[in-house]
């Protein structure tokens, strides 16, 4: 009975990581490796926290944040987005679009659960 976390990269070696990090948490997991598989996942199965790749396919990680915390459906699945890139004006754009928060890539496994749970354990 653990939290639904939604993967949503499109670098494979990563996705295996981060998915055998939150199975071994005892979260419940899924993967989308593309923006618009990423939308179609959150709207399906409703996920508690999204691990969130800028950088994807077919739309942006900015995009999906946008589409998602426009959708009062949606508004309690939470967003950590994962960018390669610690540009101050990326953060910035991630948080103002509703983010949660953010991480930038590569990052510590125990530093990245442990946000994951404080997030999760933020209600």
């Amino acid at each position: 009975m653990g939290n639904k976390i939604l993967i949503a990269d499109d670098e494979q070696n990563i996705v295996i990581s981060l998915e055998f990090l939150m199975k071994r948490e005892g979260f419940d997991v899924s993967i989308a490796v593309d923006g618009e598989e990423a939308i179609e996942r959150i709207r399906s199965e409703m996920p508690d926290l999204v691990l969130l790749d800028v950088m994807m396919p077919k739309k942006s990680g900015f995009e999906v944040c946008q589409e998602i915390k426009s959708d009062p459906a949606l508004k309690s699945v939470r967003i950590l987005m994962l960018t390669a890139k610690g540009r101050d004006t990326e953060v910035a754009k991630g948080l103002a679009l509703g983010a949660d928060a953010y991480m930038t890539k590569p990052f510590s496994t125990k530093e990245l659960v442990e946000r994951v749970r404080s997030m999760l354990a933020a209600d």
